[in-house]
């Protein structure tokens, strides 16, 4: 029998140097961000979250705004039983909101590479 009462804490998959990224975010939007990827673990969806277009299925941005700086976190959440954090970076967009190609290769690089592991999850 499933208890519907106790919510489950999805595990979280670091890809590439997402996990080192996002350490090196000032202490207090480290600490945003974790409740934020918290929440997502536990079935949430943060305020601060919206689709990441263009890489697949599933691909959310956690975007947030700490000391006038941009920060943003984007994870998988519809590849099995994980969530895969693909990137985390700080956003210094030369050109206006968009997100630099150089960070979307790199999301799209390991979002594929989620994908395999999820495959190989079962």
């Amino acid at each position: 029998m499933v208890d519907l009462e106790t919510p489950v804490l999805r595990p979280l998959v670091w890809l590439g140097s997402s996990k080192k990224n996002l350490l090196s975010f000032p202490s207090e939007a480290q600490e945003l961000m974790g409740d934020e990827l918290q929440l997502i673990q536990f079935g949430g969806m943060p305020k601060d979250a919206k689709l990441f277009r263009g890489v697949g299925s599933g691909v959310i941005e956690i975007a947030l705004r700490y000391d006038s700086d941009g920060y943003r976190t984007v994870v998988a959440v519809q590849l099995g039983t994980k969530i895969y954090v693909l990137h985390a970076f700080q956003k210094k967009s030369k050109k206006g909101i968009a997100t630099p190609q150089q960070d979307i290769d790199l999301i799209k690089q390991r979002y594929t590479e989620a994908k395999e592991l999820a495959e190989n999850e079962n």
